[in-house]
């Protein structure tokens, strides 16, 4: 009944025919039949089937339930009735025709509604189907294909044709989403095929450069390890035994009967020369080509155009010294016109070109790295960002902490002066001054409590009243001495008053007024001086040191060479720095006389600040560059750092600790570790440490000013995006 049952056609299907007995039947018909067995049912042209066929082909495919009956298996668990494609499958077996039992299969099929497997859809050509279903039934191609008209209107007139595809192995068009196009993109731009995939996530480097005491692993070592290899000891004693029986010859003698080849252009190392150690031979002339043949190949040859060209290049420029000519025999090929000529050109060559041969030096690259102290040793540095100062509707062009640490003093071009509590970042009050803040700076001196504010033409010296009854009442002392009655120099072009009616509500209580815009305010260590800077080419007024106490200004230069960028007061002796675009220059204010300047390497310098020590000088550039100065050692920049990608706003030191940081128009503000030792004759130490960033850079426009906590190693920052960041 089962051989009765496969034997039946199924209308023309490749894969319903009954196996043969011949194993060499055509690759393509026997795996139609193996992936189609379970589907060789009888389909009349109505689409009906008996159920005798219908059961017939679950029989014949050996389905679960019979393994369950058990009816089908004997006693010793073979089948009783096997078919005939089973036996034959036995009998190749046994031929020594072993087949795999999973090389069709397939567990990643795209559509699981054609189920013939992982075979080549050509095979179904011919057919009106190309596959079955899940229930056996066939799956018949589409009626009418589309021609090119057809494609060309639909591709005119379907707004999802360029995202249908067409599926070969169901025979349909299918629209793919937004997700899978995207998908697509990603996959041919060379992207990762989850969008959500980080590709540059932070990697924890378990093994680094330093050479550890213990090992990584305490896992005992491999039996083979210690162990000779018995495949090893085999193969060898083979070799042996082929050496001994003279199958195999290690030392093959060398044949002389061919003859001995020598280079016939090497005669010039000769015995005499090779004593020489340091002797080159001369370069090789280059052997010729096909273009200096007697007959060149058509293509060696030049046209009329490119002879023309070669004519009009110089002898220098041309490629060829010579034009390609083609001849029928060697015998009437002339003799070279330029043969002397060339001789002597390479005679010259050989005498005027020198050639030395450099010997390398064997270093170890680790040895040229400089040995840097750890970062982790070189704690504390501020490394989080801790608090944001929000409030101002503008850039905060300057900042300055006082002397106590407890306040903090920011200017911005929204017209105010805001005073923070640092601790707690809250506002405590409000200065409106009426023009745009170009720099604000707190009296270092902590007997006093005074804010020095520079807007438009005006110095404002303000009196926020945030200190004990002591530091407030020698402030009122220091601001109520009656002036001078004489005037110093300079005195006819700035003025003093003092604030009067809402002005003085607003705790304002000098006005000094310049001629020019100021950009710069700083206050010398004893609080009583402080200097302005008004960078103008055409003006001698560019600095002028004002005297609190006695209410008087004067002009320390007759004249200004340069454009005076800012100034600072050193911190120990009587001497004024000042930094125009190209240089430092460093006067003593007793003796009234330039002792030295500092040359800097840069194109326009920024900022400067001076090491508590008074024997550094850092400056900043607007071409990304940080100059590390030693006074003691050279006019040059001791260090260049070129860590920054934009312009360096804003340098600052740290008073007590070994630290200084730069502002930078990337919004980054990078803290260095900068060590300045007692001994004279050891440099200092320089390693950057932090990268700190948290600003957003607005038009371009990063970090403006930066500024160290007096006492903690904590470091305040302000930018264009109208915040103040500490990082702590």
């Amino acid at each position: 009944m089962a051989d009765t049952r496969m034997s039946e056609k199924v209308d023309g299907d490749p894969v319903g025919k009954v196996p043969q007995k011949n194993p060499k039947k055509k690759e393509k018909t026997k795996r139609a039949a193996e992936d189609d067995e379970i589907f060789s049912i009888k389909v009349d042209d109505d689409e009906s089937a008996s159920e005798e066929s219908v059961f017939s082909g679950l029989e014949d495919s050996g389905s679960d339930s019979e393994d369950e009956d058990g009816s089908c298996k004997d006693e010793d668990g073979s089948c009783k009735d096997e078919d005939e494609d089973e036996v034959l499958q036995k009998d190749d077996a046994l031929n020594g025709e072993q087949t795999e039992e999973y090389e069709q299969d397939s567990s990643d099929e795209e559509d699981i509604r054609n189920t013939v497997g992982n075979i080549p859809m050509e095979w179904y050509k011919d057919f009106p189907h190309i596959g079955y279903n899940l229930d056996g039934k066939k799956i018949f191609k589409p009626i009418r294909s589309k021609d090119e008209l057809d494609q060309f209107l639909d591709k005119m007139e379907n707004p999802d044709y360029w995202r249908t595809v067409h599926d070969k192995q169901t025979a349909s068009d299918v629209v793919l989403s937004d997700e899978q196009v995207a998908l697509v993109k990603r996959l041919q731009r060379g992207q990762f095929g989850d969008a959500n995939f980080d590709e540059f996530q932070p990697s924890l480097d378990f093994f680094s450069q330093d050479v550890m005491l213990h090992p990584v692993s305490n896992r005992p070592a491999h039996k083979r390890s210690f162990i000779p290899s018995l495949v090893e000891k085999e193969k060898v004693s083979k070799l042996v035994h082929a050496i001994k029986m003279g199958w195999i010859k290690p030392r093959r003698a060398r044949d002389d009967s061919r003859g001995r080849y020598y280079d016939l252009w090497g005669k010039e190392d000769s015995s005499v020369l090779a004593q020489h150690r340091m002797h080159l031979p001369a370069p090789k002339t280059p052997l010729p080509g096909h273009h200096e043949s007697y007959n060149p190949p058509p293509e060696y040859l030049f046209s009329e155009e490119e002879r023309a060209a070669w004519e009009q290049q110089d002898p220098e420029e041309r490629k060829l010294p010579f034009l390609p000519v083609q001849f029928s025999s060697l015998r009437q090929v002339p003799a070279f016109p330029r043969f002397i000529h060339e001789r002597f050109e390479r005679c010259l060559d050989l005498y005027l070109c020198p050639r030395q041969r450099k010997m390398r030096v064997n270093v170890d690259p680790d040895d040229l790295i400089p040995k840097l102290p750890k970062p982790k040793d070189l704690q504390p540095f501020p490394t989080t960002q801790s608090l944001v100062y929000r409030g101002h509707s503008g850039l905060v062009r300057s900042i300055s902490i006082s002397p106590s640490g407890q306040w903090l003093a920011s200017g911005s071009d929204d017209g105010s002066v805001r005073l923070w509590e640092v601790c707690s970042s809250r506002c405590v009050k409000v200065l409106q001054v009426g023009g745009a803040v170009k720099s604000v700076s707190w009296n270092p001196n902590p007997s006093v409590c005074l804010l020095a504010v520079a807007t438009d033409s005006l110095v404002l010296i303000a009196s926020p009243a945030l200190a004990d009854r002591q530091v407030l009442s020698s402030t009122e002392g220091l601001l109520a001495a009656p002036p001078e009655a004489e005037a110093g120099d300079g005195a006819g072009s700035v003025s003093w008053s003092e604030a009067e009616g809402e002005e003085r509500g607003r705790d304002l209580r000098l006005k000094i007024r310049h001629p020019k815009a100021v950009q710069q305010v700083t206050w010398h260590a004893k609080g009583d001086y402080l200097a302005s800077v008004m960078p103008e080419h055409s003006s001698h007024q560019q600095v002028l040191i004002h005297q609190l106490s006695r209410r008087r200004s004067q002009n320390p230069f007759r004249r200004n060479k340069g454009l005076v960028q800012c100034v600072r007061f050193h911190p120990l002796r009587p001497y004024l720095l000042v930094a125009t675009q190209r240089s430092v220059r460093i006067y003593n204010l007793l003796k009234q006389e330039m002792s030295k300047k500092l040359h800097a390497n840069s194109k326009w310098i920024s900022s400067m600040d001076v090491h508590p020590g008074g024997d550094h000088v850092i400056c900043g550039s607007y071409d990304c560059r940080l100059a590390w100065f030693d006074l003691d050692l050279s006019a040059k920049p001791y260090k260049m750092l070129r860590q920054h990608k934009k312009a360096v706003r804003a340098v600052a030191y740290h008073r007590s600790y070994p630290l200084f940081a730069s502002a930078s128009d990337d919004g980054s503000v990078i803290v260095c570790h900068g060590t300045v030792y007692n001994d004279l004759l050891q440099n200092p130490l320089i390693v950057p440490v932090k990268v700190l960033k948290g600003h957003m850079v607005t038009h371009e426009v990063g970090v403006l000013d930066v500024t160290f906590h007096p006492s903690q190693p904590w470091v305040f920052s302000s930018g264009a995006d109208a915040t103040i960041r500490l990082f702590t």
